[in-house]
């Protein structure tokens, strides 16, 4: 049995995941292929553990095809992060989603084997993304993870 629960995101949790999102992320929106999101208005699950929030997952459902807006995980290595999308997953098909997709960018090595160990596979790279989403959000930094210099989109997708 796991220690953890998930559960659908709930109104009351919006002002929370705001203030959680802009801890993680910088601020309360997200630029992604040219649209500015906000994961706080989006549909998601939360991971909780003994009441402590260590997960969240925001997502958006456009036709047949659901996008994965953010994922955190705030325990490696406990299979948070996987059931986290397990949940989108079993929500997206009960809404006749065909294709479950996501955007990291090129210095997030780890989510790369992350998402690819789970059977993502990279569809697209969109070269300069993340300089043309410093126009929308300046506060997007110029250097990412391991000091890689943060350029590009790396889409990467399932079909259910």
């Amino acid at each position: 049995m796991r220690p953890w629960r998930i559960r659908p995101i709930d109104p009351s949790d919006r002002n929370w995941i705001r203030q959680f999102v802009v801890e993680h992320w910088g601020a309360e929106e997200m630029v992604t292929h040219g649209e500015v999101s906000y994961p706080a208005q989006l549909p998601g699950f939360v991971c909780t553990w003994n009441g402590e929030v260590i997960g969240l997952v925001t997502y958006q459902i456009r036709g047949l095809e659901c996008e994965i807006i953010s994922l955190d995980s705030l325990r490696p290595q406990l299979g948070i992060g996987g059931a986290l999308i397990d949940a989108v997953a079993e929500a997206a098909r009960k809404e006749n989603v065909t294709r479950l997709w996501l955007i990291t960018t090129n210095d997030n090595l780890l989510a790369l084997g992350f998402y690819q160990r789970r059977g993502f596979h990279i569809c697209a790279v969109n070269p300069d993304a993340i300089t043309q989403a410093r126009k929308i959000k300046p506060s997007i930094p110029q250097i990412g993870l391991e000091g890689i210099p943060l350029r590009d989109e790396i889409v990467l997708e399932i079909y259910l």
